[in-house]
């Protein structure tokens, strides 16, 4: 069985999604981990993100961030932000921040597993060893969540669900924090 999380969701193409923050596969700054959680240096800074090669028909975009390691039945999510526009293929560093002043105009960040609406970085418990942190964009075909009857204060956990059927394409980069 796969260890990659969306490989259990329906198969839609793929598409590319970069960062000038991480390398795919590498580790991520000290600045995009948890400065919420205590760890020393950290500072909840949202990588940079870009994206190309999303299917003709997109409506708009949803990012999140998923740690699959972390030591839980279920996971846990670091940062969702939906209703990102289709013309909008690129998220500068920090644009999680608290209060949604980084993101594109009509976007909108979830509440994540720490319950802020905002980027929480990594934060691999001690002794949990390396984690993988799938940052994902979802094309969808619809324009807003609304659309899909997903409540703003839904987990993102549900927001995935609802997008079922309605992602077009999927972008995935997963960088690592913890201990190598």
């Amino acid at each position: 069985m796969s260890t990659n999380p969306y490989d259990r969701l329906p198969a839609v193409p793929s598409f590319e999604v970069t960062s000038t923050d991480f390398q795919d596969g590498g580790p991520f700054a000290l600045a995009q981990y948890s400065a919420m959680t205590g760890i020393p240096g950290a500072s909840d800074i949202s990588p940079q993100l870009s994206w190309s090669g999303a299917p003709e028909g997109t409506k708009s975009f949803v990012v999140t961030m998923y740690d699959a390691d972390a030591p839980t039945p279920s996971g846990f999510w670091h940062w969702a932000v939906a209703n990102i526009p289709a013309t909008v293929t690129t998220l500068a560093t920090g644009a999680g921040a608290i209060g949604d002043a980084g993101l594109p105009q009509g976007a909108i960040s979830l509440l994540g597993d720490a319950r802020a609406p905002m980027y929480v970085g990594a934060a691999p418990a001690p002794g949990t060893g390396k984690h993988r942190y799938f940052i994902a964009v979802h094309a969808l075909d619809v324009a807003t969540v609304a659309e899909l009857g997903f409540d703003p204060q839904g987990t993102p956990a549900s927001l995935n669900f609802a997008m079922l059927g309605h992602t077009l394409a999927l972008g995935v980069v997963t960088p690592w924090g913890g201990e190598a």
